[in-house]
């Protein structure tokens, strides 16, 4: 099945734009720093528009950050770690869950504000809501469960206690594929192990986490949490640099992490990096393709592809990859493109931006330019917003560019390989090591495969599937650090022994 055999997509258009805008205005936040506690104005006079990529409508400007306001923030963020770090693990819990709380009460805001600021669809916004609140819920409980090496006498007449501490000031930078979810994933478990934050969101998507910090204030103590808004070149360097911030915690892009690791390595700071990726699917002949070729349309579509997770890279036995390609093509031929609000079955929403639009748009280029088979898709769509066809590039090669690198949008590529060695060896071969998946009836393969694919998540018959108590983060140039589960904890917290001489 090609293109010729289906209708080409079109992009579902809301015929409620004009009631959508008159509903963002009454919910959008302030647009100042959050710095202590409350809002305030920036140093500097520029601003920054934030734009409704389903609609290329500008729909609200932020302050542009200078290295100043950082500095103001971490100096509040100092102030308020001293006393925030000398809680009981009891007192953050309850500070956790009254986030949670708070965004239950505010659903609907936070699900608004996401859609117009990324163009997800109402099921991506929805679940990105439920999610955050879960993660801040999950926190909450594992922050007063934290565990350490027994105290006792590990040397004659000594007492050995292990405390886990605060680090201290936190910077924190997220990116504009999950504002919100993203921004959970970290200050939950920041502020459970008794750290302060100081925040940069994308600057492309910086609205639900500033109307988070809205819906907080005056709720949490001042100080522990502290927004402030801005280019990464400005607002991130100077958390990176800052000689009182003692981690930073990213996820972003490869080169980003990059930047900041050489930054913070100047002062020896501690780093935190959840980078990209680039997911292999490896199918075996027994697998039951309909299941995969279904699991390959959500893992590798959800939020357009825009997802450091996405299933974007299959491998299949070659004795069924043309069996399985049809499958895929099938499935991905059923995917409704549109903007929020044209319906609750729309699955697929624009790139974030118009530089994002253009590089995915290049990558497609570049794959018909190399005589690559494409089966269904490969073209931007008409009309306003940042919209691409669902993608499925057929009979890749191995070493294909296309398949190697990271293209972040609507494009799933299938290659062939001939033996379960080959299958793992190519696999690896990616510079990414975020996440993979293994689909097999063999229960061997199910446990072998797994173990020698080098990738911190492996899914078996699954893809893209999370929950709050496991572990999430990469190898390689995935970066490092975990991500959810109590090993998130570890990563915010110090590990002091105290050593105490009673023989004397």
């Amino acid at each position: 099945m090609t293109l010729t055999d289906l209708e080409r997509f079109t992009v579902r258009r809301s015929s409620a734009e004009q009631s959508r805008a008159s509903v963002l205005p009454p919910v959008l936040p302030p647009t100042g720093h959050f710095i202590g506690g409350s809002f305030v104005p920036g140093s500097g006079t520029r601003l920054i528009d934030v734009v409704d990529p389903s609609t290329e409508q500008v729909i609200a400007s932020v302050q542009a950050g200078t290295a100043s306001d950082v500095d103001i923030a971490v100096e509040a963020a100092v102030a308020a770690q001293k006393s925030w770090g000398a809680t009981t693990p009891k007192e953050r819990s309850e500070v956790l869950s009254l986030i949670a709380n708070i965004i239950e009460a505010n659903r609907e805001a936070f699900e608004i504000i996401e859609s117009a600021n990324t163009g997800k669809p109402r099921s991506v916004a929805e679940d990105d809501v439920s999610s955050t609140i879960d993660t801040f819920r999950f926190m909450a409980g594992a922050s007063r469960t934290l565990t350490s090496m027994a105290g006792g006498d590990y040397a004659t007449g000594h007492t050995s206690v292990i405390l886990r501490e605060p680090v201290g000031v936190v910077g924190v930078i997220t990116p504009w594929n999950y504002p919100l979810l993203m921004a959970a994933w970290k200050i939950a478990p920041i502020l459970a192990a008794g750290n302060s934050i100081v925040l940069k969101p994308s600057e492309q998507t910086p609205l639900s986490t500033l109307k988070l910090a809205e819906l907080v204030a005056g709720r949490i103590p001042d100080g522990i949490l502290n927004v402030v808004t801005g280019q990464g070149r400005t607002v991130g360097q100077r958390l990176a640099e800052h000689p009182d911030v003692a981690l930073v915690a990213l996820t972003g892009s490869v080169v980003s992490g990059q930047a900041v690791a050489e930054t913070a390595g100047r002062s020896v700071k501690r780093v935190h990096l959840e980078l990209g990726g680039k997911a292999p699917v490896v199918v075996f002949p027994d697998a039951d393709l309909r299941a995969a070729a279904a699991g390959v349309r959500n893992a590798g579509f959800w939020n357009a592809g825009q997802d450091c997770g996405a299933a974007c890279r299959v491998l299949v036995h070659e004795s069924v990859a043309e069996e399985f390609t049809e499958h895929l093509v099938r499935e991905v031929g059923t995917l409704v493109v549109g903007a929020p609000g044209a319906g609750d079955d729309v699955e697929i929403g624009p790139m974030i931006s118009r530089p994002h639009f253009e590089r995915v748009k290049e990558s497609l280029a570049e794959a018909k330019a190399a005589g690559l088979q494409v089966a269904i898709g490969g073209s931007a769509l008409e009309g306003p917003g940042y919209f691409i066809e669902p993608t499925v590039i057929s009979n890749v090669p191995a070493g294909a560019h296309i398949a190697t690198h990271e293209i972040f949008g609507p494009v799933v590529t299938v290659e062939s390989f001939s033996t379960t060695e080959e299958a793992i060896t190519r696999a690896n071969e990616s510079p990414y090591g975020l996440s993979a998946s293994v689909w097999t009836r063999d229960s061997s393969l199910s446990l072998s495969v797994p173990k020698q694919l080098d990738f911190g998540t492996v899914w078996v018959n699954a893809h893209l599937v999370l929950a709050c108590e496991v572990p999430w983060g990469g190898f390689k140039g995935s970066g490092y650090g975990r991500d959810l589960s109590l090993y998130a904890l570890d990563d915010y917290s110090r590990t002091k022994h105290v050593m105490i001489n009673h023989s004397a």
